[in-house]
């Protein structure tokens, strides 16, 4: 699959944002007044930047709210209602916080469920893709869920984030073993695309299309494949190990918590990269693409 730069923004930021509201919602500092509202307008800030970067994706970003219609079969419908009641459930939970100096544990519990329930949903429009062997899986709500909250602990639990990031590394470890045979072994080939019997095995002529098409664009996408273990290396010593050990030392205050987070977020990023761009579409049989990786 392409991996969209504004699709892979939109996943990191939002997720580490909605992360944030998590822990801000269960009271994971005890800081009030401006530094309160600080802390919440940040979270707020990633989750906006994620969500107006995902528009870039769209064919009419002008239709967005159409979108929101289809909630009854759409994972991408209920992610926008969560994460809209999400929000104003955050910015009123932040108000009476950071202005009235009032934690409402109610509110700040429903934050953190709105939020993960926003994340699961995004997690969920990648997971239901039958014709995506590698994101069929259980294990892609799992990872995003918890990059979500491994990385929306680390600017407050200090203790615990390291853990979690060592627990989200694990996930990703095992999630990478069980992808890289995902196609193979979802029996898809281009005998049962083409509904033949069994033990025939057709071949190509010649290519679907003699140019370039959306298809070949989105759904076909491949890339250097000596590249993935070094980034997915990358990944993981940016994501978890460095943000890890950084919190784990000795060292406290603000300039470790934004280093660990920032480190983290890169790291995120490449894997998240990685994540699109290691995607077989079932669509690529027809291109002669049988189950490439990167």
């Amino acid at each position: 699959m392409h991996p969209a730069p504004s699709i892979i923004i939109f996943t990191v930021l939002s997720g580490l944002g909605f992360g944030m509201m998590t822990w801000l919602g269960l009271g994971a500092t005890a800081t009030e007044g401006p530094e309160a509202l600080t802390l919440c307008a940040i979270a707020i800030a990633l989750v906006a930047a994620g969500l107006l970067s995902s528009l870039f994706h769209l064919g009419h970003p002008e239709r967005f709210l159409k979108a929101l219609t289809q909630w009854r079969s759409s994972w991408l419908s209920r992610e926008g209602i969560a994460s809209i009641a999400t929000i104003a459930t955050f910015m009123l939970f932040s108000g009476l916080w950071g202005v009235f100096s009032i934690r409402s544990a109610a509110l700040g519990t429903l934050t953190a469920l709105l939020a993960l329930t926003t994340v699961f949903c995004t997690a969920m429009i990648y997971a239901q893709m039958k014709t995506v062997p590698r994101w069929h899986s259980p294990l892609t709500p799992v990872t995003f869920l918890l990059a979500a909250v491994a990385g929306g602990a680390v600017p407050f639990a200090k203790h615990l984030a390291p853990w979690l990031l060592l627990l989200l590394g694990t996930g990703l470890v095992i999630d990478a073993l069980r992808g890289h045979l995902a196609f193979q072994r979802s029996g898809t080939t281009l005998a049962s695309a083409t509904g033949l019997a069994p033990g025939r095995r057709p071949r190509l002529l010649a290519p679907p299309h003699t140019g370039s098409n959306y298809l070949m664009r989105e759904m076909v996408y491949t890339a250097g494949r000596t590249n993935a273990p070094l980034l997915f290396g990358a990944g993981l010593v940016l994501a978890v190990l460095i943000p890890a050990l950084v919190l784990l030392s000795l060292q406290t205050g603000p300039a470790v918590a934004i280093f660990a987070t920032v480190s983290h977020t890169a790291g995120v990023i490449v894997l998240r990269y990685l994540f699109f761009a290691q995607a077989e579409h079932v669509v690529g049989l027809y291109y002669g693409r049988h189950g490439e990786k990167i």
